[in-house]
């Protein structure tokens, strides 16, 4: 099954979160087909989250058209959590940036187990 384009999901998954009153927005816009997602969560007690693409290895067959994302960081200072997305920028400037202010840390993201 083919991926869904970047541009897509992003955009669907705002509208889900909207649906659901989870506040979230899309930081920076990156490749509209296939750039690397990013979603970092704000848990407005001066922590954050963040979550970025799982790795492949980490991928079955049964979920290969799936977006899967891992933790990448957790009850972590903001500062540092915007520390590490300026490192996977100069990695990778097509990726996208989506921004979650939840206290409760809801993303509705699928992550890989």
């Amino acid at each position: 099954m083919p991926r869904l384009r970047s541009d897509f999901w992003v955009s669907a998954h705002l509208r889900r979160l909207g649906v659901e009153g989870i506040a979230a927005v899309q930081r920076r816009r990156g490749s509209p087909e296939a750039g690397a997602i990013f979603v970092k969560v704000d848990r407005l007690d001066g922590t954050a989250d963040l979550f970025g693409p799982a790795p492949q290895s980490l991928i079955d067959e049964d979920s290969a058209g799936e977006r899967l994302f891992v933790a990448l960081m957790a009850a972590a200072s903001p500062v540092d959590v915007e520390d590490r997305i300026a490192k996977e920028l100069r990695f990778d400037g097509d990726l996208w940036i989506v921004e979650i202010d939840d206290r409760d840390g809801r993303h509705r993201l699928d992550l890989a187990e």
